[in-house]
Protein backbone atom coordinates (compact mmCIF):
# COMPACT_ATOMS: atom_id res chain seq x y z
CA UNK A 1 0.00 0.00 0.00
CA UNK A 2 1.86 3.13 -1.12
CA UNK A 3 1.09 6.79 -0.08
CA UNK A 4 -1.73 9.08 -0.67
CA UNK A 5 -2.10 9.66 -3.80
CA UNK A 6 -1.43 13.61 -5.85
CA UNK A 7 -4.80 14.88 -5.47
CA UNK A 8 -6.36 15.19 -9.31
CA UNK A 9 -6.79 18.70 -9.03
CA UNK A 10 -3.33 19.65 -7.84
CA UNK A 11 -1.61 17.32 -10.18
CA UNK A 12 -3.75 15.26 -12.72
CA UNK A 13 -1.17 13.84 -14.55
CA UNK A 14 0.65 12.79 -11.47
CA UNK A 15 -2.02 11.55 -10.11
CA UNK A 16 -2.64 9.13 -12.76
CA UNK A 17 0.88 7.88 -12.84
CA UNK A 18 0.64 7.27 -9.29
CA UNK A 19 -2.99 5.37 -9.73
CA UNK A 20 -1.94 3.40 -12.41
CA UNK A 21 0.80 1.88 -10.12
CA UNK A 22 -0.42 2.07 -6.91
CA UNK A 23 -3.57 0.00 -7.72
CA UNK A 24 -1.07 -2.78 -9.28
CA UNK A 25 -2.48 -2.22 -12.86
CA UNK A 26 0.89 -1.71 -14.73
CA UNK A 27 4.58 -0.68 -14.35
CA UNK A 28 7.44 0.49 -16.64
CA UNK A 29 9.76 -2.36 -17.58
CA UNK A 30 13.64 -2.33 -18.23
CA UNK A 31 12.41 -1.91 -21.96
CA UNK A 32 12.36 1.94 -22.66
CA UNK A 33 8.99 3.08 -23.39
CA UNK A 34 6.78 -0.46 -22.98
CA UNK A 35 4.68 -1.50 -20.05
CA UNK A 36 4.15 -4.52 -18.03
CA UNK A 37 0.79 -5.02 -17.34
CA UNK A 38 -0.12 -6.62 -13.93
CA UNK A 39 -2.29 -9.28 -13.55
CA UNK A 40 -5.06 -7.29 -11.65
CA UNK A 41 -4.85 -4.58 -14.54
CA UNK A 42 -4.88 -7.48 -17.36
CA UNK A 43 -8.41 -9.06 -15.81
CA UNK A 44 -9.59 -5.81 -16.35
CA UNK A 45 -8.36 -5.70 -20.21
CA UNK A 46 -9.54 -9.67 -20.49
CA UNK A 47 -12.95 -8.56 -19.51
CA UNK A 48 -13.01 -5.63 -22.27
CA UNK A 49 -11.65 -8.28 -24.83
CA UNK A 50 -14.57 -10.88 -23.94
CA UNK A 51 -17.00 -8.63 -24.82
CA UNK A 52 -15.77 -6.83 -27.72
CA UNK A 53 -14.47 -10.32 -29.11
CA UNK A 54 -18.47 -10.92 -28.28
CA UNK A 55 -19.86 -8.25 -30.63
CA UNK A 56 -17.29 -8.77 -33.23
CA UNK A 57 -18.67 -12.34 -33.65
CA UNK A 58 -22.27 -11.43 -33.43
CA UNK A 59 -22.02 -8.92 -36.11
CA UNK A 60 -20.41 -12.29 -38.60
CA UNK A 61 -16.44 -11.66 -37.75
CA UNK A 62 -13.67 -14.24 -37.46
CA UNK A 63 -10.14 -14.04 -35.34
CA UNK A 64 -7.24 -14.39 -37.33
CA UNK A 65 -3.74 -14.45 -36.97
CA UNK A 66 -1.16 -12.20 -39.10
CA UNK A 67 2.84 -11.69 -38.57
CA UNK A 68 4.70 -9.58 -36.25
CA UNK A 69 7.00 -8.24 -39.28
CA UNK A 70 5.84 -6.36 -42.42
CA UNK A 71 8.88 -7.00 -45.32
CA UNK A 72 9.41 -3.58 -46.12
CA UNK A 73 8.54 -3.64 -49.73
CA UNK A 74 5.18 -4.21 -48.72
CA UNK A 75 5.25 -2.05 -46.20
CA UNK A 76 6.06 1.02 -49.30
CA UNK A 77 3.60 -0.82 -51.39
CA UNK A 78 0.57 1.41 -49.99
CA UNK A 79 2.49 5.01 -50.02
CA UNK A 80 0.69 7.17 -47.60
CA UNK A 81 -0.32 4.45 -44.85
CA UNK A 82 4.46 4.24 -44.99
CA UNK A 83 4.70 7.43 -45.22
CA UNK A 84 2.29 8.41 -41.89
CA UNK A 85 3.79 5.55 -39.93
CA UNK A 86 7.30 5.85 -41.24
CA UNK A 87 9.18 8.22 -38.10
CA UNK A 88 7.88 5.49 -35.32
CA UNK A 89 8.91 2.30 -36.66
CA UNK A 90 10.76 -0.25 -35.53
CA UNK A 91 13.06 -2.12 -37.52
CA UNK A 92 14.94 -5.35 -37.94
CA UNK A 93 18.03 -5.47 -39.39
CA UNK A 94 20.08 -8.47 -38.54
CA UNK A 95 19.44 -12.35 -37.90
CA UNK A 96 22.17 -13.09 -35.48
CA UNK A 97 24.22 -12.12 -32.50
CA UNK A 98 27.64 -13.36 -31.92
CA UNK A 99 30.56 -13.70 -29.18
CA UNK A 100 32.43 -10.06 -28.92
CA UNK A 101 36.06 -11.18 -29.11
CA UNK A 102 37.63 -8.14 -28.08
CA UNK A 103 35.20 -8.60 -24.60
CA UNK A 104 34.54 -11.19 -23.41
CA UNK A 105 31.05 -12.71 -22.16
CA UNK A 106 29.59 -9.49 -24.51
CA UNK A 107 27.77 -10.00 -27.87
CA UNK A 108 27.52 -7.88 -30.51
CA UNK A 109 25.24 -8.03 -34.07
CA UNK A 110 27.24 -10.76 -36.55
CA UNK A 111 27.75 -8.25 -39.23
CA UNK A 112 27.35 -11.12 -41.55
CA UNK A 113 24.21 -12.03 -40.81
CA UNK A 114 22.42 -8.93 -42.63
CA UNK A 115 18.48 -9.70 -43.72
CA UNK A 116 18.08 -9.15 -47.32
CA UNK A 117 15.66 -7.29 -47.04
CA UNK A 118 14.81 -5.15 -43.48
CA UNK A 119 11.36 -6.53 -41.38
CA UNK A 120 9.37 -3.08 -39.76
CA UNK A 121 7.50 -4.69 -36.68
CA UNK A 122 4.08 -3.93 -37.46
CA UNK A 123 2.62 -0.50 -36.28
CA UNK A 124 -0.44 -1.70 -37.85
CA UNK A 125 -1.12 -4.61 -39.95
CA UNK A 126 -2.59 -3.30 -43.17
CA UNK A 127 0.16 -3.95 -45.49
CA UNK A 128 0.32 -7.46 -44.54
CA UNK A 129 -3.33 -8.21 -44.58
CA UNK A 130 -3.59 -6.59 -48.23
CA UNK A 131 -0.87 -8.72 -49.16
CA UNK A 132 -2.27 -11.72 -47.62
CA UNK A 133 -6.00 -11.33 -49.26
CA UNK A 134 -4.61 -10.94 -52.52
CA UNK A 135 -4.56 -14.80 -52.46
CA UNK A 136 -8.04 -15.06 -50.83
CA UNK A 137 -10.30 -13.18 -52.60
CA UNK A 138 -10.42 -13.79 -56.42
CA UNK A 139 -14.17 -13.93 -56.84
CA UNK A 140 -17.51 -11.64 -55.51
CA UNK A 141 -18.32 -15.25 -53.70
CA UNK A 142 -15.03 -14.73 -51.66
CA UNK A 143 -17.03 -11.06 -50.00
CA UNK A 144 -17.52 -9.59 -47.79
CA UNK A 145 -14.22 -10.93 -46.05
CA UNK A 146 -14.68 -10.02 -42.18
CA UNK A 147 -11.56 -10.68 -40.10
CA UNK A 148 -9.78 -9.18 -36.58
CA UNK A 149 -6.76 -10.32 -35.26
CA UNK A 150 -6.07 -9.30 -31.52
CA UNK A 151 -2.30 -8.50 -31.66
CA UNK A 152 0.53 -6.35 -30.15
CA UNK A 153 1.53 -3.40 -32.32
CA UNK A 154 4.57 -1.25 -31.90
CA UNK A 155 4.78 2.59 -32.69
CA UNK A 156 7.98 4.50 -31.25
CA UNK A 157 7.02 6.66 -28.67
CA UNK A 158 9.58 9.04 -27.18
CA UNK A 159 7.06 10.69 -24.35
CA UNK A 160 4.89 7.36 -22.58
CA UNK A 161 2.52 7.16 -20.37
CA UNK A 162 1.00 3.88 -18.88
CA UNK A 163 -2.22 2.93 -21.09
CA UNK A 164 -2.13 6.02 -22.73
CA UNK A 165 1.12 5.95 -24.91
CA UNK A 166 3.33 3.01 -24.89
CA UNK A 167 5.89 1.53 -27.34
CA UNK A 168 4.24 -1.59 -27.67
CA UNK A 169 0.74 -2.03 -27.04
CA UNK A 170 -1.84 -4.14 -27.57
CA UNK A 171 -5.24 -3.73 -29.62
CA UNK A 172 -7.34 -5.60 -31.52
CA UNK A 173 -7.34 -4.56 -35.85
CA UNK A 174 -10.28 -5.27 -37.96
CA UNK A 175 -9.52 -5.52 -41.69
CA UNK A 176 -12.42 -6.34 -43.74
CA UNK A 177 -12.84 -6.49 -47.62
CA UNK A 178 -16.25 -5.90 -49.83
CA UNK A 179 -17.63 -5.62 -53.06
CA UNK A 180 -19.25 -2.11 -53.20
CA UNK A 181 -18.21 1.17 -51.26
CA UNK A 182 -22.07 0.98 -49.38
CA UNK A 183 -21.34 -2.09 -48.02
CA UNK A 184 -17.87 -1.10 -46.60
CA UNK A 185 -18.91 2.34 -45.41
CA UNK A 186 -21.80 0.53 -43.85
CA UNK A 187 -18.73 -1.57 -42.30
CA UNK A 188 -16.92 1.34 -41.16
CA UNK A 189 -19.94 2.86 -39.55
CA UNK A 190 -21.11 -0.52 -37.34
CA UNK A 191 -18.40 -0.72 -36.44
CA UNK A 192 -17.48 2.73 -34.92
CA UNK A 193 -21.37 2.36 -33.49
CA UNK A 194 -20.34 -0.91 -31.89
CA UNK A 195 -17.19 0.75 -30.05
CA UNK A 196 -19.68 3.47 -28.83
CA UNK A 197 -22.26 1.06 -27.45
CA UNK A 198 -19.49 -0.98 -25.82
CA UNK A 199 -17.56 2.26 -24.27
CA UNK A 200 -21.13 3.66 -23.48
CA UNK A 201 -23.27 0.64 -21.92
CA UNK A 202 -20.17 -1.86 -20.24
CA UNK A 203 -17.32 0.90 -19.61
CA UNK A 204 -20.05 3.53 -18.36
CA UNK A 205 -17.93 6.21 -20.17
CA UNK A 206 -20.12 9.18 -22.57
CA UNK A 207 -18.40 9.52 -25.60
CA UNK A 208 -18.72 11.66 -28.65
CA UNK A 209 -19.38 9.74 -32.06
CA UNK A 210 -18.00 11.50 -35.15
CA UNK A 211 -15.94 11.80 -38.44
CA UNK A 212 -12.36 13.17 -38.11
CA UNK A 213 -10.75 16.18 -40.14
CA UNK A 214 -8.92 15.49 -43.00
CA UNK A 215 -5.66 15.92 -41.04
CA UNK A 216 -6.70 14.43 -38.31
CA UNK A 217 -7.25 11.24 -40.69
CA UNK A 218 -5.64 7.69 -40.57
CA UNK A 219 -2.80 7.49 -43.36
CA UNK A 220 -4.28 6.06 -46.23
CA UNK A 221 -7.82 6.31 -45.09
CA UNK A 222 -10.61 8.19 -47.25
CA UNK A 223 -12.67 8.66 -44.12
CA UNK A 224 -12.11 8.05 -40.51
CA UNK A 225 -14.51 7.24 -37.55
CA UNK A 226 -13.67 7.93 -34.20
CA UNK A 227 -15.46 7.87 -30.48
CA UNK A 228 -13.66 10.66 -28.42
CA UNK A 229 -14.53 10.43 -24.30
CA UNK A 230 -14.05 13.47 -22.06
CA UNK A 231 -11.93 13.67 -19.30
CA UNK A 232 -12.14 14.58 -15.76
CA UNK A 233 -9.38 17.09 -16.49
CA UNK A 234 -11.88 18.68 -19.27
CA UNK A 235 -9.35 16.86 -22.19
CA UNK A 236 -10.86 14.88 -24.86
CA UNK A 237 -9.29 11.18 -25.90
CA UNK A 238 -9.62 9.64 -28.55
CA UNK A 239 -11.25 5.84 -27.58
CA UNK A 240 -11.31 3.94 -30.78
CA UNK A 241 -11.51 4.69 -34.47
CA UNK A 242 -12.82 3.68 -37.99
CA UNK A 243 -11.49 3.84 -41.24
CA UNK A 244 -13.10 4.01 -44.41
CA UNK A 245 -10.27 2.99 -46.59
CA UNK A 246 -12.00 3.35 -50.12
CA UNK A 247 -10.04 1.45 -52.87
CA UNK A 248 -6.30 2.37 -51.92
CA UNK A 249 -5.08 -0.35 -50.01
CA UNK A 250 -6.82 -3.08 -52.87
CA UNK A 251 -4.87 -0.73 -55.53
CA UNK A 252 -1.60 -0.71 -53.62
CA UNK A 253 -1.90 -4.41 -53.54
CA UNK A 254 -3.52 -5.72 -56.31
CA UNK A 255 -6.38 -7.35 -54.28
CA UNK A 256 -9.36 -7.56 -57.81
CA UNK A 257 -12.31 -9.65 -57.74
CA UNK A 258 -14.53 -11.28 -60.07
CA UNK A 259 -18.47 -9.01 -59.77
CA UNK A 260 -21.53 -11.37 -60.41
CA UNK A 261 -21.17 -8.90 -63.63
CA UNK A 262 -17.93 -11.01 -64.44
CA UNK A 263 -15.89 -7.38 -64.26
CA UNK A 264 -12.76 -7.32 -62.58
CA UNK A 265 -12.99 -4.51 -59.90
CA UNK A 266 -11.06 -3.71 -57.02
CA UNK A 267 -11.93 -4.54 -53.78
CA UNK A 268 -13.28 -1.70 -50.70
CA UNK A 269 -11.88 -1.96 -47.78
CA UNK A 270 -12.22 -0.89 -44.27
CA UNK A 271 -9.88 -1.12 -40.79
CA UNK A 272 -11.00 -0.01 -36.99
CA UNK A 273 -9.58 -1.11 -33.92
CA UNK A 274 -9.09 0.08 -30.10
CA UNK A 275 -6.35 -0.66 -27.62
CA UNK A 276 -5.17 -0.82 -24.39
CA UNK A 277 -5.66 2.71 -24.27
CA UNK A 278 -9.25 1.94 -23.50
CA UNK A 279 -8.10 1.54 -19.66
CA UNK A 280 -6.42 4.89 -19.42
CA UNK A 281 -9.78 5.74 -20.63
CA UNK A 282 -11.56 3.34 -17.77
CA UNK A 283 -8.82 5.11 -14.81
CA UNK A 284 -9.50 8.95 -15.68
CA UNK A 285 -13.41 8.70 -15.97
CA UNK A 286 -14.46 6.87 -13.09
CA UNK A 287 -11.44 6.93 -10.38
CA UNK A 288 -10.90 9.56 -7.67
CA UNK A 289 -8.11 10.78 -5.35
CA UNK A 290 -8.76 7.48 -3.02
CA UNK A 291 -8.25 5.45 -6.11
CA UNK A 292 -9.92 3.36 -8.74
CA UNK A 293 -13.12 3.66 -9.22
CA UNK A 294 -14.39 0.56 -11.45
CA UNK A 295 -17.88 0.10 -13.60
CA UNK A 296 -19.29 -3.27 -11.78
CA UNK A 297 -18.89 -5.58 -14.67
CA UNK A 298 -15.21 -4.57 -15.58
CA UNK A 299 -14.54 -4.95 -11.81
CA UNK A 300 -11.95 -8.52 -11.76
CA UNK A 301 -13.33 -8.87 -7.64
CA UNK A 302 -16.60 -7.43 -7.35
CA UNK A 303 -16.99 -8.47 -3.64
CA UNK A 304 -14.34 -8.61 -1.19
CA UNK A 305 -15.18 -9.98 2.41
CA UNK A 306 -13.09 -9.02 4.99
CA UNK A 307 -13.07 -10.71 8.49
CA UNK A 308 -12.38 -8.84 12.19
CA UNK A 309 -11.72 -10.82 14.78
CA UNK A 310 -9.48 -10.96 17.52
CA UNK A 311 -8.74 -15.38 18.12
CA UNK A 312 -8.85 -18.16 16.15
CA UNK A 313 -12.21 -19.28 17.16
CA UNK A 314 -13.37 -16.22 15.68
CA UNK A 315 -11.87 -16.28 12.85
CA UNK A 316 -12.98 -19.78 11.37
CA UNK A 317 -16.53 -18.97 12.63
CA UNK A 318 -16.17 -16.22 10.43
CA UNK A 319 -14.68 -18.25 7.63
CA UNK A 320 -17.34 -20.76 7.89
CA UNK A 321 -19.91 -17.97 7.24
CA UNK A 322 -18.31 -16.16 4.65
CA UNK A 323 -17.66 -19.43 3.05
CA UNK A 324 -21.28 -19.85 2.18
CA UNK A 325 -21.92 -16.24 1.44
CA UNK A 326 -18.82 -16.77 -1.19
CA UNK A 327 -21.03 -19.75 -2.85
CA UNK A 328 -23.75 -17.82 -2.92
CA UNK A 329 -22.32 -14.83 -4.88
CA UNK A 330 -20.90 -16.82 -7.41
CA UNK A 331 -23.50 -18.93 -8.18
CA UNK A 332 -25.12 -15.65 -9.35
CA UNK A 333 -22.47 -14.92 -11.16
CA UNK A 334 -20.38 -12.35 -9.24
CA UNK A 335 -16.79 -12.66 -8.19
CA UNK A 336 -15.96 -12.76 -4.88
CA UNK A 337 -12.78 -12.90 -3.08
CA UNK A 338 -12.34 -13.37 0.76
CA UNK A 339 -9.12 -12.06 2.48
CA UNK A 340 -8.22 -13.82 5.23
CA UNK A 341 -4.37 -12.75 5.46
CA UNK A 342 -3.12 -12.12 9.02
CA UNK A 343 -0.22 -10.02 7.57
CA UNK A 344 -2.40 -7.12 7.20
CA UNK A 345 -5.06 -5.07 9.50
CA UNK A 346 -8.61 -4.96 8.41
CA UNK A 347 -7.90 -0.81 8.21
CA UNK A 348 -4.93 -1.92 5.44
CA UNK A 349 -7.14 -4.03 3.72
CA UNK A 350 -10.41 -1.74 3.32
CA UNK A 351 -7.56 0.95 1.95
CA UNK A 352 -6.21 -0.98 -0.39
CA UNK A 353 -9.36 -2.34 -1.98
CA UNK A 354 -10.67 1.41 -2.15
CA UNK A 355 -7.44 2.29 -3.99
CA UNK A 356 -8.05 -1.16 -6.73
CA UNK A 357 -11.17 0.34 -7.11
CA UNK A 358 -13.24 -3.04 -5.12
CA UNK A 359 -17.26 -2.12 -5.97
CA UNK A 360 -18.46 -3.91 -2.49
CA UNK A 361 -16.71 -4.45 0.98
CA UNK A 362 -18.24 -6.52 2.90
CA UNK A 363 -16.71 -6.59 6.59
CA UNK A 364 -17.60 -9.59 8.69
CA UNK A 365 -17.37 -9.41 12.66
CA UNK A 366 -18.66 -11.33 15.74
CA UNK A 367 -21.39 -9.23 16.22
CA UNK A 368 -22.63 -9.71 12.51
CA UNK A 369 -22.18 -13.16 13.15
CA UNK A 370 -24.54 -12.76 16.59
CA UNK A 371 -27.08 -10.90 14.50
Amino acid sequence: MGKNLTPRNEDYSKWYNELVVQADLAENSAVRGCMVIKPYGYAIWEKMQAQLDKRFKETGHQNAYFPLFVPKSLFEAEEKNAEGFAKECAVVTHYRLKTDENNPGKLIVDPEAKLEEELVVRPTSEAIIWNTYKGWIQSYRDLPLLINQWANVVRWEMRTRLFLRTAEFLWQEGHTAHATREEALAETEQMNNIYAEFVENFMAIPVIKGAKTESERFAGAVETYCIEALMQDGKALQAGTSHFLGQNFAEAFDVKFTSKEGKQEYVWASSWGVSTRLMGALIMTHSDDKGLVLPPNLAPIQVVIVPIYRNDEQFNAISEEAKLLTEELRAVGISVKFDGRDTHKPGWKFAQYELQGVPLRIAIGPKDLEN
